[in-house]
């Protein structure tokens, strides 16, 4: 029997699976990660060592990996393919100034502590590292295990920036418009019988696509489904 690769549906969703009902927002999500990757992290004279911070399925490796020296995974303690493992404090067990990337990808919005998770972020990155992160700005409740914050485009450059970044790149992705569409269609899913969800997704998922495309991207900029950006380390006065 053949079995995905983790995190494959989250990276190349059909239209037809199991993400059917999220396909335009993840292809929107990893062509921002593969345009900041290969902005920020595939110029670099030198091998990088990157590390995905709350790391999940590792989704994103294979984008990641070709351009790197190492990949590290960092997750809680239950991610058994997590690399490193996070402390029951909260702590990485990485020593200070070990990373020259982070990378966090819609894990915010599930700390328990956002400036403590920022501040770790910070630590074990080299002095002029960069934060690569995104989260959200809408989007509906979603324990994993935990769900607590949602951000304006304003309030995330605002906790990162006194967290000890400089943002140096910020973009919103999926504007107000067809993220109000992708909110009607998750107000649905949960009661349509999961057979049918990719019909629903049929219907409702080019209408965001449409939406979405005739939104400006200023405007998206400044109120967004999800925000990614890039920040570099700097050092405290």
């Amino acid at each position: 029997m053949y079995v995905r690769e983790p995190g494959i549906d989250r990276l190349y969703p059909s239209i037809f699976g199991r993400m059917a009902t999220r396909y335009y927002y993840l292809r929107q999500l990893r062509q921002a990660i593969e345009d900041v990757i290969a902005k920020f992290v595939a110029p670099s004279p030198v091998k990088l060592v990157l590390a995905d911070y709350g790391c999940g399925n590792k989704p994103y490796e294979s984008l990641i990996a070709p351009f790197v020296d190492k990949y590290i995974g960092i997750d809680l303690p239950a991610n058994q393919i997590a690399d490193i493992h996070i402390t029951p404090e909260g702590t990485i067990a990485l020593p200070e100034g070990n990373l020259d990337v982070v990378l966090s990808t819609q894990a915010l919005e599930h700390v328990v502590n956002p400036l403590f998770y920022l501040s770790e972020a910070r630590r074990v990155l080299k002095d002029d590292g960069m934060l690569i992160l995104s989260t959200h700005g809408y989007w509906m409740f979603h324990p994993d295990p935990t769900d607590f914050w949602r951000w304006t485009s304003t309030g995330l450059q605002k906790i990162v920036t006194d967290s000890g970044f400089e943002v140096i790149y910020f973009k919103g992705i999926i504007g107000r418009a067809a993220m109000g569409i992708q909110l009607f269609q998750d107000a649905f899913t949960f009661r349509v019988p999961k057979p049918l969800r990719p019909l629903l997704a049929l219907i409702l998922q080019p209408l965001i696509y449409v939406f979405d495309k005739t939104t400006r991207q200023r405007f998206k900029d400044r109120d967004a489904c999800t925000f990614i950006l890039v920040a570099r380390k700097v050092q405290k006065k």
